[in-house]
């Protein structure tokens, strides 16, 4: 499950130490290392976007990911939605 976060964020440090921008393609990950980049699809409409790990997270239970405004708006997220996420 992936879920987005925004508006609340805008212009806070990230945890690679960059401001978090919500217009930009990048997303919060537990693990993955800060600047790997992953093709996240919605498995739902097929829709895929490719973002740039910059920050830690989720802290919800049950998702994998947290996507940007932006990203989440790329492939049709709106709350959350089931995805997979593929480094490449």
């Amino acid at each position: 499950m992936a879920s987005w976060y925004g508006p609340g964020f805008h212009g806070r440090r990230t945890a690679n130490g960059e401001r978090f921008n919500t217009r930009a393609l990048t997303a919060a990950h537990r693990t993955l290392p800060f600047g790997t980049r992953v093709r996240v699809t919605n498995q739902t409409n097929g829709r895929s976007v490719v973002v740039r790990i910059n920050d830690r997270g989720p802290y919800a239970g049950g998702r994998v990911i947290d996507l940007s405004s932006a990203s989440a708006q790329a492939i049709g997220v709106s709350g959350t939605a089931k995805v997979s996420v593929v480094p490449l």
